[in-house]
């Protein structure tokens, strides 16, 4: 089962150090819900452990996230696959876009695609969409809160 998830977050905060938000593991782990461990295995290819509760099913998801396509600072997907033993798996990815949205803020959208298989898929087409679209948008107003409140200005 497949679906299909869009959207966008206005990010107070330059082009150049959302994207360097993007690329960094350890706010990559703080911002993915449910991400237990997130480890960088290449430049662009990470080892990671995904907690989450879909409907009744609660499944940990042992996978790899890579970057594909990288214009920096501007675009790149996210490619991740995830296995959760008897829950099913999960695979997906993102295509991520920033904007310059007037001098210090940034336009981020985002178009994700995901498939499920398993017992997960038998949950019905809903659920999988109205959650995958809650990650969705819970990862990135994360990401919006964790540049914004000056954690990643610091480094500037």
């Amino acid at each position: 089962m497949s679906m299909i998830v869009e959207g966008e977050e206005r990010i107070e905060a330059p082009v150049d150090t959302v994207w360097r938000a993007l690329n960094d593991p350890d706010v990559l782990r703080d911002c993915i819900p449910g991400c237990e461990t997130l480890e960088k295995t290449s430049d662009t290819e990470f080892a990671a452990t995904v907690s989450l509760k879909i409907g009744p099913i609660k499944a940990r998801f042992n996978g790899e996230v890579e970057l594909q396509n990288l214009n920096p600072p501007h675009s790149y997907t996210i490619v991740g696959e995830g296995k959760g033993g008897v829950a099913g798996f999960a695979k997906g990815g993102a295509d991520v876009a920033l904007a310059e949205d007037g001098p210090d803020a940034t336009l981020l959208s985002y178009k994700a695609k995901a498939d499920v298989g398993g017992k997960m898929a038998q949950l019905g087409s809903r659920l999988i969409q109205s959650t995958s679209k809650k990650l969705a948008g819970q990862f990135f107003s994360n990401l919006n809160a964790r540049i914004t409140s000056g954690e990643e200005k610091a480094e500037a």
